[in-house]
């Protein structure tokens, strides 16, 4: 499933009436049966349903939803928010239609008083305002109306394609529909997966309109929802007769006497997740510490200067399928050693934590290795390794994040909620899994441990990637489903519960 932005999304429409010969008329026909028919599952026939109309065709769309949802005998009032005369094209079609159709509607100018005073009485208000087109500060009375619905505290709320008063591309919001659920049109706004914009969109659910998949791909960028259905086609499978070998040989090279827990956190999720064998790279002084914690991995305890490494590190990297560096290591000269070190090492490596913090100084390493790199940065690393602030590095998540792993030829997994992984080809995959359980000390070292896992398993990077941070996810969703709440899930349950996940997406599980 592809995300779009608005323009993105006015080429779509325009190349399926033009090239294909699907006519706009048409569009909105399919447009509101769809939602219309998604509505009648959501609610009965006995709420009492107002469509608020505006201008364009997200108000033609409310036509069609009203009309469909009359002839199925549902209490509907339409109530028209521009002036008639302002109501052209398509919409204005979609409009004699429903007049034709036997059914009347209300007007708001000139009835104010009357609208204010039936709002609160609806059970169910869908949001037919403004469409994907809204740009900059709303006008009266779009912005008063937006204002009274969200004070209807009783109504269940229906956005038809965006929330309106959403910039489509997501953005800065000043005011705009809270919508208990969306309905979108065809394809996933990238407003929907980023922040604020996405919290006002309530539940998302995607209606098919029947455009052709060739108009989608043929006028839209490489953005996809990385779904369940995906991680199931390309989880891996291991024979019969596979042994820890071929299961991967897998390093991780982190901690320090400060923080000796992040490394142990990353190295239990990875045998967690299928890591054949691993070695744990850590200051000797915390050796005694970490071979107690666990005993499933092998060890190699490194020279310390006051708890940290001192930038010796005799490893023989061959031997490696894959490392991972970084989680705990601290920010002292010896780690920045070590990270210049493996970045010249003919192995695939995951870099977290402190490793990325290294990384800023060597940069140009980035472009001269061959082998894959996979940089795990939340916002506040990434706006260290771009020279950014977190706040532009959230305001332009997809399209920052894109160019960093093309210009350096990496994989970026840029973390957060819809955390975005983008390859060195500029195709990018939003996780859609996930809660506030994860906002919790740890959860990006698991999510380490988790990658490296699958990297040595999954034949593809992106495959192997999109699977992890999927899984780190939806084991948050799982622990908060069955005992949990968003406040206690420590890092350690989420390792605990990892076989869980893995069970419930073979099938071989329900929760």
């Amino acid at each position: 499933m592809r995300i779009v932005t608005a323009a993105e999304m006015y080429d779509i429409d325009a190349y399926t009436v033009q090239k294909i010969g699907f006519s706009e008329d048409m569009l909105m026909e399919n447009a509101g049966q769809a939602i219309a028919s998604r509505v009648m599952k959501e609610i009965n026939d006995h709420k009492k349903i107002s469509i608020l109309v505006g201008v364009g065709n997200n108000g033609g769309d409310g036509f069609v939803i009203g009309r469909i949802l009359k002839s199925f005998d549902f209490q509907v009032d339409i109530w028209v928010i521009p002036p008639k005369e302002k109501i052209k094209g398509i919409a204005k079609q979609a409009f004699e239609v429903y007049k034709r159709s036997g059914y009347d509607v209300h007007f708001y100018s000139q009835n104010e008083q009357h609208f204010n005073s039936l709002l609160p009485n609806y059970d169910v208000i869908i949001d037919c305002l403004l469409g994907i087109g809204v740009k900059g500060t709303l006008r009266s009375p779009y912005k008063e109306i937006i204002k009274k619905v969200n004070a209807c505290k009783v109504a269940r709320v229906i956005s038809v394609d965006i929330p309106s008063g959403v910039s489509a591309d997501g953005g800065e919001v000043n005011e705009a529909i809270q919508a208990d659920l969306t309905v979108t049109i065809q394809a996933p706004k990238m407003g929907a997966y980023t922040y604020p914009s996405a919290s006002f969109y309530g539940e998302m659910i995607v209606a098919d309109i029947g455009i052709p998949p060739i108009a989608i791909e043929h006028c839209s960028q490489e953005r996809f929802v990385w779904t369940e259905k995906f991680v199931q086609k390309h989880f891996p499978t291991r024979p019969p007769n596979s042994h820890k070998g071929v299961n991967g040989k897998g390093m991780i090279i982190g901690g320090s006497q400060s923080m000796p827990g992040a490394v142990m956190l990353s190295a239990k999720s990875a045998l967690r997740s299928g890591a054949g064998l691993l070695t744990v790279a850590i200051p000797d002084v915390i050796h005694p510490v970490a071979a107690a914690h666990f005993l499933e991995a092998m060890y190699f305890p490194c020279p310390t200067e006051q708890g940290y490494f001192n930038g010796s590190l005799d490893i023989d990297f061959a031997r490696f399928d894959a490392i991972a560096i970084g989680p705990g290591m601290g920010r002292t000269q010896g780690g920045e050693v070590i990270v210049k070190n493996v970045l010249q090492q003919q192995v695939p490596i995951v870099i977290d934590a402190d490793a990325l913090y290294h990384l800023k100084k060597m940069l140009p390493l980035l472009k001269n290795r061959d082998l894959v790199t996979i940089l795990t940065p939340h916002p506040g690393e990434m706006a260290h390794l771009t020279g950014l602030s977190i706040q532009e590095v959230e305001q332009n998540r997809f399209e920052l994040s894109k160019q960093f792993a093309m210009e350096y030829g990496v994989y970026l997994v840029l973390k957060g909620p819809f955390t975005i992984v983008s390859t060195p080809e500029g195709k990018q995959y939003v996780n859609p899994t996930g809660n506030q359980a994860l906002a919790k000390g740890g959860s990006g070292d698991i999510l380490t441990g988790i990658i490296l896992a699958f990297l040595m398993q999954h034949g593809k990077t992106q495959t192997a990637i999109c699977n992890a941070v999927y899984v780190h996810g939806k084991t948050a969703e799982l622990l908060v489903q069955a005992k949990h709440t968003h406040l206690d899930v420590l890092a350690t349950d989420i390792i605990e519960y990892i076989p869980k996940t893995l069970k419930v997406l073979q099938h071989k599980e329900s929760l």
